[in-house]
């Protein structure tokens, strides 16, 4: 479901970005967000009527929120040049390369846990570096140079720091007897909304709108407000599938970028993009890969 919904978040932020500015649309979906986890918040600490349910959001000091800053910073960051990278590059290029977050994932695991892949694993690993050198070459089609396109180097730069994030996350909701630091999930999501919201305003104020008359103007849409209603949605069901015991960031970060799937009929049905069969082809194999990944997960 959290793949699904992400794959039409992804379709909606497109949309959004369609000839407008990037920073106040990335500044309203924070801010979207962070109204919709608000009340959970004040319900949470002023009454008991959340208590026990999904919706409750715990309290905590500093000693927890500098966590949740942290992340904040993460995403925010890899937000910023996602968005940059998505309102310039066709949405079938951007989803197939955002799939191999998983990867990234998976190689993050081997260098920060000490985990080995076993040969299933080094296939996928590979399928998805073969399918990246393919996609590159679908691209020179559409006159984008992988080498020297520096909206590409900000995808590959938003899905690595994606695939930080997604190894934070386990971090952050891991028990603290298994080495994490065991903090409540909607506490997670619902403060680092508004810690991003806080930031993007500050952006807002102090590098778009000084030169806004200069850059690219912004115009409202719709879609602004879809981009934070499927987002909190899908990010709600992953944070609560990776808060199960025993769950693995590989295997649910795999499953996620599913969203690929829905992303790539988008851009193909409604923003009418180019080469779509080469592409497709690519995008198979980063499917192949994340089976492979599964796997040699088990």
């Amino acid at each position: 479901m959290s793949a699904a919904l992400l794959g039409c978040y992804d379709s909606l932020k497109k949309h959004a970005l369609r000839g407008n500015a990037v920073i106040p649309v990335l500044f309203l979906n924070t801010l979207f967000s962070s109204i919709i986890f608000l009340p959970f918040i004040i319900l949470s600490g002023t009454t008991d009527v959340l208590d026990g349910g999904l919706f409750h959001v715990s309290s905590g000091g500093w000693e927890v929120h500098k966590y949740i800053l942290l992340k904040s910073l993460i995403v925010l960051s890899s937000w910023i040049l996602g968005y940059f990278g998505m309102k310039h590059l066709p949405l079938t290029i951007v989803g197939p390369i955002n799939a191999t977050r998983p990867v990234m994932t998976l190689v993050g695991a081997l260098l920060v846990f000490g985990e080995r892949l076993n040969h299933w694993q080094w296939i996928g690993v590979l399928l998805a570096i073969a399918s990246f050198l393919l996609l590159s070459r679908s691209g020179k089609k559409e006159g984008i140079d992988f080498k020297h396109d520096h909206w590409i180097y900000m995808i590959v730069g938003a899905a690595m720091l994606g695939a930080v994030s997604g190894l934070y996350d386990k971090f952050l909701m891991a028990p603290v007897e298994s080495g994490g630091v065991g903090l409540d999930r909607m506490m997670v999501q619902s403060w680092y909304n508004i810690y991003q919201c806080f930031m993007m305003g500050a952006m807002l104020w102090l590098l778009w709108w000084p030169k806004h008359e200069q850059t690219t103007p912004f115009h409202w849409s719709w879609s602004i407000v879809g981009v934070s209603v499927f987002l909190s949605t899908a990010d709600f069901l992953y944070f609560y599938s990776l808060s199960l015991p025993e769950a693995m960031i590989s295997i649910v970060s795999m499953i996620r970028r599913g969203s690929v799937i829905v992303s790539f009929m988008f851009g193909a049905m409604f923003f009418r993009e180019k080469n779509l069969k080469a592409k497709a082809f690519d995008l198979a194999l980063v499917l192949l890969g994340m089976v492979f990944l599964y796997i040699g997960s088990r």
